[in-house]
């Protein structure tokens, strides 16, 4: 298996009751919002990202509370990480916190923050 060098992690809501579709758009969601704001803030390293597959991992946790601070940690680590609230359009509630995203960074500082989570 290719080892990458920069990857882009979406930590999912296992919780929440939600269509397939649904979760699909929830996870384009961060994988795009978080993109934009490295590509912002961290420029070089969502460049070579891109010039290298785009290597995207989707996980889970079982809690918004446990996504939070996932979140906090990657934010607290120097990492891009965004937390996406659904608009309440279709099968949530308004601002209803569904995933975050994190990165796209190196392989190394991202695992320090969700390595030991299981993938969706």
């Amino acid at each position: 298996m290719m080892q990458y060098k920069y990857k882009q992690v979406i930590v999912v809501r296992n919780d929440l009751k939600i269509s397939k579709g649904k979760l699909a758009a929830q996870v384009a969601h961060a994988a795009v919002t978080s993109f934009y704001k490295s590509l912002q803030t961290n420029k070089d390293v969502t460049i070579a990202w891109l010039n290298n597959n785009q290597p995207k991992i989707v996980l889970k946790v079982n809690s918004e509370s446990e996504l939070i601070k996932l979140h906090n940690s990657a934010v607290e680590s120097g990492l891009v990480s965004v937390v996406i609230r659904d608009a309440g359009l279709t099968e949530l509630p308004p601002g209803t916190i569904t995933c975050i995203g994190i990165g796209p960074d190196k392989v190394e500082y991202i695992d320090k923050i969700t390595g030991h989570l299981p993938l969706l």
